[in-house]
């Protein structure tokens, strides 16, 4: 039954037809957990990488679509923030989905308490390099130019430009990719609130904050791998969400 006072959170599914498992999983969380919510967010990286709304034929992108269509009717509102491997989704998946776009950042009330939503790569300032190609892919004119080329032409790219970012991350310090606690304190202060939550650094926690003088809490989504993870938050706080 349908509980009008939750909301769940995920982020960073990365799905693809490569990983049918997590695919799988995620199915089962729409077709089960998922379904007592009043709201689900999605913060960012649903999907590996999304090439362009002209892939929404492709058998995958297709059935994940329909899977999330099928689980709004159920009367759940779906709304999703793109992250960094799915910002070039748009209105029409949008419709296939029907699910609503969400700004990053943004500030919602859950159950009386304004909580500050983000993907959380923005946060991750010590990423210079991240950032710097962030700036540039972020612009109208970029999006333009990638969404102008021919789709194969677009996946070979977000392939290589994929393989790129995993290489680099070899090459960092993982406190690097991490959210860096100035850019953190930043945020609470800059939308006065005391609750955070975003995805993107794939390391499932809650942390505390201290702000100004004000106590302030930090939950970061996990990353689906073997299992999913979500976080559930109502009028009794927040918890976690196993998805097995």
């Amino acid at each position: 039954m349908l509980n009008a006072d939750l909301s769940l959170f995920v982020s960073d599914l990365h799905l693809t037809a490569r990983r049918p498992e997590t695919a799988a999983l995620f199915q089962r969380f729409l077709a089960g957990p998922a379904r007592a919510a009043r709201t689900l967010y999605i913060l960012g990286d649903l999907f590996d990488y999304w090439a362009g709304d002209d892939d929404l034929g492709e058998p995958f992108n297709a059935e994940t679509c329909a899977a999330l269509a099928e689980f709004a009717a159920g009367g759940t509102r779906t709304l999703f923030m793109p992250g960094n491997r799915d910002f070039l989704a748009g209105a029409p998946f949008g419709v296939a989905s029907r699910l609503t776009f969400l700004a990053d950042p943004t500030v919602v009330d859950l159950a009386g308490v304004p909580t500050l939503l983000m993907h959380g790569d923005t946060l991750c300032t010590d990423d210079t390099d991240y950032l710097a190609f962030r700036a540039v892919a972020r612009t109208p004119q970029w999006r333009a130019d990638m969404l102008a080329r021919p789709l194969a032409e677009r996946k070979a790219m977000l392939d290589v430009l994929r393989a790129r970012s995993e290489a680099a991350k070899q090459g960092k310090d993982y406190d690097v990719m991490d959210a860096n606690a100035v850019a953190v304190a930043e945020a609470f202060r800059r939308h006065g609130v005391r609750r955070l939550i975003h995805g993107h650094t794939h390391r499932q926690a809650r942390h505390e904050h201290l702000v100004d003088g004000r106590a302030c809490e930090r939950w970061v989504l996990g990353a689906w791998h073997d299992s999913g993870n979500a976080l559930a938050v109502d009028g009794h706080g927040c918890r976690w969400l196993a998805i097995d």
